[in-house]
């Protein structure tokens, strides 16, 4: 491929290499230049373009892109159409995603030009999700690196679908194990299958006993259960506990205890003849990511799981707690789909010179209970008040309104320390929140609702911001899954950090009134907005009565 300056006589066929910008026509990068467009490259004074030019053997990128991923394409793994020598390549199937680590790292080194970067190996996938993508940096190849690259590929990617659908759960039981407990893991066990295909076949509750553990385990076989999972009433802390134990007295044989995971370090890999049985480590009783889930996942997909397998976990196997995530959190889990609302209103507000902010009047009403009000009337969830300086009046402004006001003594430590009141407030049962000012009187409960219903966690969208011309305003929407975040803030900062620090899960909601972005700070910007408000309430009451008058000459 040769790459340069061509002078125009020369560039029919070649490349543009960058985008130009003509009086009447915008030449994209990537362009292949015809007699026609050469002319009016010419017209408007191009004398030479930068561009690329095939030489012998070369292959343009999309071809060459394309080649490629067919070269590596496994079973249930399809190709997307090649666009700007990028190919990508998706699931055809849910499952586990494999790879051939070497052959990739053998085939990223034939040549800088080509790559194929993967999701991580084993990660849980769904149908038509992305799994991994083929990428030409320059515009042509040449073929003999694309004859390399064939003769080393296979099927490097491929999805290894689910394959087992009928699992067992067994609970041993000890005093003060709670009817609570044992129903909230059949519910999380039944959810963490449900991706997969798979449900229980039935439950068992038996004594903390091995030979008890036996009979249920063997009972499940019975049942066709492909998969038996048991759940301690206490912890498995030895090969010679109660549920190795079990496994034995049935049979069967422990293949492997223990893993490098954390969360999922108790983990127990046994068999009664074809079918395995694990003992759950604690943390599986939550919906939160843990090595169970690793291990639970390989065999639901029919893929053998061996003691080196888990042993080799180790590098990765600190899980850490990310927002963004798309498996369902403990947080999220807990909630009812309902949306609080966390009015703020705790502020000194030093500008308004004297007037305590949250209490002043706008049209006859304080601005404090006009912002409740307006949160109140969206069909949403419980709203939660916040108050800090001068509190007394701030909660004499919300006499007889439904909300629930807390106070926060620490309020002049910053922002964020009001925030933090007001979602440790909010009822068990929310799945997000809108945070509110309470010095912004044009927030409707139209906006609130609209942000509320914007947040798709499960497509990992967890923060919701009004927007007009490119412009953000104010509430926000949080999905629950942010809230661990919230409340380890500190300082005089609030959810701009959050949003800051995950733009990936924001949504932007297009808004066209101006409540978004119309807050109260000072005296002068109160009388105005009294001034507008009287105004515009005096032109509906003449257009009302107008058409009154046209009703009554009708």
């Amino acid at each position: 491929m040769k790459f340069g300056p061509v002078a125009l006589d020369d560039a029919e066929g070649a490349v543009t290499v960058h985008a130009l910008s003509l009086p009447d026509l915008m030449v994209r990068k990537g362009t292949r230049l015809d007699a026609g467009l050469i002319e009016r490259l010419r017209a408007a004074g191009h004398g030479e373009i930068i561009a690329v030019r095939a030489e012998p053997g070369d292959v343009w990128e999309d071809e060459a892109a394309s080649r490629v991923a067919a070269s590596v394409l496994g079973p249930h793994a399809v190709a997307d159409a090649a666009f700007t020598g990028r190919v990508n390549i998706r699931a055809a199937v849910s499952g586990l995603l494999t790879v051939d680590r070497a052959g990739i790292d053998a085939l990223n080194m034939v040549d800088e030009a080509v790559t194929l970067a993967t999701l991580p190996a084993f990660r849980a996938v769904r149908a038509g999700e992305m799994i991994a993508t083929v990428k030409i940096i320059p515009f042509a190849v040449p073929g003999n690196v694309l004859e390399r690259i064939a003769a080393l590929a296979g099927p490097l990617v491929r999805i290894a679908p689910y394959r087992l659908r009928k699992v067992a759960l067994v609970s041993t039981l000890l005093p003060g194990l709670g009817e609570k407990v044992l129903a909230k893991t059949a519910r999380t066990t039944a959810a963490r299958l449900a991706p997969t295909g798979a449900s229980l076949i039935g439950e068992q509750r038996v004594p903390h006993a091995p030979a008890a553990v036996a009979q249920a385990v063997r009972a499940a076989i019975g049942q066709g259960a492909e998969l038996v999972l048991v759940f301690g009433a206490s912890a498995i802390a030895d090969r010679r506990d109660v549920i190795p134990a079990g496994i034995e007295a049935a049979g069967g044989m422990i293949e492997h205890f223990g893993m490098p995971v954390d969360p999922g370090n108790l983990l127990l890999l046994g068999r009664v003849g074809s079918v395995r049985v694990l003992g759950a480590p604690g943390c599986a009783r939550s919906p939160k990511e843990n090595g169970f889930d690793w291990v639970l996942r390989r065999l639901l997909a029919g893929l053998d799981v061996s003691r080196s397998d888990i042993m080799s976990m180790g590098v990765g196997g600190l899980l850490m707690e990310i927002p963004t995530r798309p498996q369902p959190r403990e947080e999220e889990m807990a909630g009812s789909g309902s949306t609080g609302v966390v009015l703020l209103a705790a502020g000194r507000g030093t500008r308004m010179n004297g007037v305590n902010k949250m209490s002043a009047l706008l049209d006859g009403e304080p601005l404090v209970r006009r912002a409740a009000c307006s949160a109140l009337a969206a069909r949403t969830g419980p709203v939660v008040v916040v108050t800090g300086h001068e509190a007394e009046p701030v909660t004499a402004a919300l006499e007889g309104l439904d909300v629930i006001v807390v106070h926060n003594p620490t309020f002049a430590d910053g922002l964020s320390t009001s925030l933090k009141a007001g979602i440790a407030a909010l009822p068990e049962d929310v799945a997000s929140v809108v945070v509110m000012l309470g010095d912004m009187p044009k927030v409707g409960a139209e906006l609130i609702e609209k942000l509320a219903a914007a947040l798709d966690p499960e497509a990992g969208l967890l923060v919701a911001v009004p927007v007009r011309e490119g412009k953000r305003g104010n509430p926000v929407a949080l999905s629950r899954r942010l809230f661990p975040a919230i409340l380890a803030l500190s300082g005089d900062i609030g959810a701009r950090q959050i949003i800051a620090e995950n733009p990936d899960a924001v949504i932007e909601v297009a808004v066209e009134d101006e409540g978004a972005f119309t807050d109260i700070d000072t005296r002068e910007e109160l009388e105005a907005l009294q001034i507008h408000t009287i105004a515009a309430r005096a032109d509906v009451d003449a257009s009302a009565a107008l058409d009154g008058m046209e009703a009554e000459d009708a």
